[in-house]
């Protein structure tokens, strides 16, 4: 008959065993200094749900009445105007049509809005350095 070996014999241990020994404790770590925030670009979904809500209450109408027009349900162009969903060009077409805009005048708005965002917060090295664009471009 074998004899079995002892179970801790039998274990590998993922992690090297504590020190048995009375040794002082490990001096903790230095806490991470956090680093400056930075500036954070503005999302194109905030921009143009900004600018679908702003154009929606201009015109003092109900987000049931515009979605209504649009044929798009109410809870989902209400995230699209909050930034947390990002509309297809069909549907923003759509919102922008039940407004009276074109989809070319929507995302020509949100791109005013964009620029006027970052200009007011790029480095004066930056600015100088960078090309006018007269036309907007977007790439999925």
């Amino acid at each position: 008959m074998r004899k079995q070996a002892p179970l801790d014999a039998r274990v590998i241990p993922l992690r090297p065993a504590p020190a048995r020994h009375a040794a002082a404790p490990p001096a903790p770590a230095p806490a991470p200094v956090p680093a400056a925030p930075t500036a954070r670009e503005p999302l194109w979904r905030d921009l143009v749900g900004d600018v679908l809500r702003r154009e929606r209450l201009a015109q003092e109408r109900t987000l049931k009445d515009v979605a209504d027009t649009a044929r798009i349900s109410m809870p989902y162009l209400s995230e699209v105007e909050r930034g947390r969903k990002e509309a297809s060009s069909e549907v923003l077409a759509a919102a922008a049509q039940a407004l009276g805009l074109g989809l070319g005048d929507l995302l020509s708005r949100a791109q005013g809005e964009l620029v006027r965002i970052t200009s007011r917060r790029a480095p004066a090295s930056r600015s100088t350095a960078r090309a006018s664009y007269d036309g907007l471009c977007l790439a999925a």
